[in-house]
């Protein structure tokens, strides 16, 4: 018991800390794409057209909230999968356009954490069925 306890804490500390770390990018990265004009221009750089920045700003707001409320896992797996393909799209698109590796790269590193978030919500959920 106690060692379900304590693992539950620690589960829930890393769960909460890697799901606040993308969903904050995620909401000012919405944010960024609706009000700064750096970020018009980066998907033109990109070859996205401006309707698409306008899409992905509001499913970036809604799966960041998806992943902070407590909704069902069936749920919340619709964002986790949308921002792996965020992620892993943002990824190709930085180096088809001749970024350097240093941009390219960050979206990899927030799928490494966005990974770490599933797990542990994964491992939270066992311990509340066992």
């Amino acid at each position: 018991m106690v060692l379900t306890i304590n693992s539950m804490r620690k589960y829930k500390t890393v769960f909460w800390i890697t799901t606040g770390i993308v969903s904050a990018m995620m909401f000012f990265s919405a944010f960024n794409y609706l009000t700064n004009d750096a970020m018009k221009s980066a998907f033109v750089h990109l070859g996205f057209p401006s309707y698409f920045r306008i899409e992905l700003a509001i499913a970036k707001f809604l799966g960041a909230t998806a992943l902070l409320l407590p909704i069902s896992a069936r749920l919340k797996e619709i964002p986790y999968i949308g921002f792996v393909i965020t992620f892993i799209s943002a990824f190709i698109a930085h180096l088809s356009s001749g970024d350097p590796a240093s941009v390219a790269i960050m979206p990899l590193i927030f799928l490494v954490i966005l990974v770490i978030s599933y797990v542990y919500f994964h491992k939270i959920q066992s311990l509340k069925v066992s």
